[in-house]
């Protein structure tokens, strides 16, 4: 039996007088790989801010459970969101730091935890993504496949039940990128963990995805949902098959 883990209801968005989108409902099952897709500019990220605490939405709810995230009091929309790890596009790792002391400063600020536990904490996130033995290692001195993962590794270090992606393959090359899903889908299937991606990158949709939304700039709604494969088999709608095939001539099926 599926249980919901993140449920939004009748969420807008907007950046001040304009929508970006509107009436957005939809749950996030546990143990999901869900997918937030649509065309440039429809406001996918600006969606996962919202999810993540950092944007307040114009209308609507957002639940963790059955906790309202945006009725919450402050400390308790803290820890809300202290179940929660954020990769994000550009990584976000601090330059001046190690990739030891990128990891660990989650566990130092929010936790009690001694030095030594900290350091096996951070060497087996570092494992975890295929970085064990470059602790001492500065984010400079990685490619950019590797800082992916070092992110990612920071993003895992309190354990979260919910993690969030924000494209976790731009920049990458095709080789990286399918690295970088299987690395999510095994996260997923081997620490139980709720994974939510923003991505436009098809390969990865109809790889890893479970499930979906997909958002649509013009009608500033969700105009599809559902297993991103079961969408490319049976939509009718011609901007879901042209974004799922890539396929410009799309149009000609309306």
């Amino acid at each position: 039996m599926t249980q919901p883990c993140l449920t939004i209801k009748n969420l807008s968005l907007a950046y001040g007088d304009a929508l970006i989108q509107r009436d957005l409902n939809f749950t996030i099952n546990r143990g999901d790989i869900f997918i937030i897709m649509g065309g440039s500019g429809c406001g996918k990220s600006t969606l996962l801010m919202h999810l993540i605490g950092l944007m307040q939405p114009a209308t609507g709810e957002v639940f963790y459970g059955e906790e309202n995230l945006w009725q919450a009091e402050p400390d308790a929309r803290k820890g809300i969101l202290r179940g929660i790890g954020v990769l994000f596009q550009s990584s976000a790792l601090l330059s001046a730091m190690t990739l030891f002391e990128n990891v660990a400063l989650p566990l130092t600020e929010y936790t009690r935890l001694d030095a030594e536990r900290i350091r096996d904490i951070v060497a087996y996130k570092l494992a975890l993504v295929g970085l064990a033995g470059f602790e001492d290692y500065y984010p400079s001195e990685l490619s950019g496949g590797m800082q992916k993962r070092a992110g990612l590794s920071r993003a895992m270090a309190l354990d979260p039940e919910i993690l969030f992606f924000d494209e976790p393959s731009a920049g990458l090359d095709p080789v990286t990128a399918k690295l970088m899903d299987d690395l999510i889908r095994n996260l997923r299937d081997h620490l139980g963990a709720t994974i939510v991606m923003v991505t436009h990158d098809l390969d990865s949709i109809l790889a890893i995805g479970d499930n979906s939304i997909f958002l649509d700039s013009e009608t500033k709604t969700i105009i599809a949902r559902g297993s991103p494969k079961q969408l490319l088999a049976e939509s009718k709608d011609p901007k879901i098959i042209r974004f799922l095939t890539r396929d410009e001539t799309a149009a000609r099926h309306e």
